[in-house]
């Protein structure tokens, strides 16, 4: 399957696809942007950007304790303790009268304590982890892009079956409830996707940024959407644009990226911001 599309690629006679690992990367963008695109809609709408930087902080724990144990994929410990991580918050949110951003404040710096606390525990050095910090997609490999594809299918899936149920509870948790719909196992299941998104990428993002490519789809597509469908539509595609125009732009200057990808999401959100104040 891989050597088809190097094929593809070659057939292209583009420079920059030349070689394997921007054709790595690339796939890699075309699978990852669709992901950041319809997450992102739930995110914004949920007012869940806090949360998803506190996963990114856990991801980083997680990686920390996979590394001290002396684990060779250190970045599988990181998914289990997200999943942990989004569980415990979910179960704790549900039990207590403080407000979600109160919560998320607590396992938010918790994390990123513990997570700096492993990593330098016997004089360590930090040095190991800055590749996470800043994320480098040049270095995905084939099994780590099936994996991407696997994610994917799991996630367009899982919105075909439960996107109006998700919306529904994101907006109006006690009008979702009085329909029937189990708004805890919900939010619970979505935590638990978000969990799974932001370890798997972190590697190749970067946790420094990797929560703006997950609010920034969606705030941009808010500004020019005009009903649902528009909404996650528009969101995917600036997702998908700006990775592909952040790929290139990093190929040709030498710059990370996850920084590019970001940096055209933000000029994708001052654009639409200026259409929607004309259009007003």
């Amino acid at each position: 399957m891989m050597q088809l599309w190097y094929d593809l690629c070659a057939l292209t006679g583009l420079e920059l696809l030349q070689w394997n690992f921007m054709r790595n990367a690339l796939l890699a963008v075309l699978i990852m942007t669709p992901l950041f695109g319809l997450i992102s809609t739930m995110i914004v709408t949920g007012k869940m950007s806090f949360f998803s930087d506190a996963l990114g902080h856990s991801a980083f724990t997680g990686i920390a304790i996979g590394c001290i144990c002396g684990i060779s994929a250190p970045l599988w410990v990181a998914v289990l303790f997200s999943i942990f991580f989004a569980l415990l918050f979910s179960f704790v949110r549900s039990r207590s009268s403080h407000t979600a951003d109160t919560l998320i404040g607590v396992f938010s710096s918790t994390a990123v304590a513990l997570g700096i606390f492993i990593a330098t525990l016997g004089g360590g050095s930090f040095t190991k982890y800055n590749t996470y910090l800043i994320g480098d997609i040049l270095s995905v490999t084939p099994g780590e892009i099936g994996m991407l594809f696997l994610v994917l299918l799991a996630v367009v899936a899982f919105w075909i079956v439960f996107s109006n149920k998700m919306t529904l509870t994101a907006v109006h948790p006690q009008l979702a409830s009085s329909r029937g719909v189990s708004t805890a196992t919900i939010q619970t299941v979505f935590t638990t996707v978000i969990a799974v998104v932001v370890t798997l990428a972190i590697s190749w993002v970067g946790l420094l940024i990797l929560n703006s490519l997950l609010v920034l789809p969606a705030a941009a597509s808010r500004n020019i959407a005009r009903n649902l469908k528009q909404y996650h539509g528009f969101s995917v595609l600036f997702a998908v644009i700006a990775g592909l125009s952040g790929l290139v732009i990093s190929y040709y200057v030498g710059s990370s990226a996850g920084a590019s990808i970001c940096l055209v999401l933000a000029a994708l959100f001052v654009l639409t911001f200026c259409f929607r104040k004309a259009g007003t």
